[in-house]
């Protein structure tokens, strides 16, 4: 299969959502709004295409030289499995460089899925959940 990817060529609203849909992940799907804020201020977008249909994202915070969010991965329902998203982590590290750490908050049902793609749990943490 021949997946393009891209850095930071911000695909629009509506192509994200409609992946986020299909992959499952929970986000605020039904504003438009503040999906595009998260992509406008998120400093490290990857993106995948297969025949110019968005078919996966990755999502980050970044400051390049030390730390890394990895805010969102996600991945259309009918091309997971196919490493899409193992690539997209490969092309983030990329960009962030050995310097840097990656961090994420996984879903649930995603703990499993880390782990093999080479990331530690930590028990360190500490989160102020949003309000909204």
């Amino acid at each position: 299969m021949d997946i393009q990817y891209a850095v930071n060529q911000i695909p629009v609203v509506e192509e994200i959502i409609d992946v986020y849909v299909s992959s499952g992940i929970r986000r605020p799907v039904e504003d438009l709004q503040r999906i595009s804020k998260m992509y406008r201020y998120a400093n490290l977008v990857i993106t995948a295409r297969h025949g110019g249909q968005l078919v996966g994202v990755a999502r980050s915070l970044t400051d390049f030289c030390y730390s890394c969010y990895l805010s969102d991965l996600a991945v259309r329902k009918e091309y997971q499995r196919q490493g899409i998203g193992k690539k997209l982590i490969e092309l983030t590290l990329q960009e962030i460089g050995e310097q840097s750490m990656l961090l994420l908050l996984a879903a649930p049902e995603a703990m499993d899925y880390y782990p093999h793609l080479g990331f530690m749990r930590v028990e360190n943490g500490f989160l102020i959940p949003r309000k909204k």
